[in-house]
């Protein structure tokens, strides 16, 4: 079961999950979960910086530069996450439904505001 109001490494099911293996087996579940990490900060960047990306008849050159753009997003995010939990460790996650309160209402202010100005087109 996996409790977050914990901090016991037992408690906590990804955790858990590496105390299970040893050797190769670690490794891989090590590598995967820094894969998994890799991929999401890269579509996270893709998606709100999506500049880099190759057009319609790429060349070697562009490939090139797309590849180095995401790495350099990718690096720049990773940075920025190590930075956010590194300064924030104390956050605390009982604050979390009021986060999540109003990022709702305004995510439904801006589907209506959205729905408003789109009936009049």
């Amino acid at each position: 079961m996996d409790n977050p109001a914990t901090h016991l490494e037992l408690t906590m099911v990804h955790e858990a999950m590496v105390l299970e293996y040893a050797g190769p087996r670690l490794a891989l579940v090590e590598w995967a979960a820094g894969m998994r990490l890799t991929v999401l900060l890269a579509l996270l960047a893709n998606l709100f910086l999506p500049w880099g990306i190759a057009g319609a008849a790429p060349t070697a050159l562009d490939v090139l530069t797309g590849v180095v753009a995401v790495a350099a997003k990718v690096a720049i995010l990773a940075v920025l996450l190590a930075t956010f939990e590194v300064f924030l460790a104390k956050l605390r996650l009982f604050r979390v439904p009021e986060l999540l309160a109003g990022s709702f209402l305004l995510a439904l202010l801006a589907v209506t505001a959205a729905n408003f100005f789109t009936v009049g087109a």
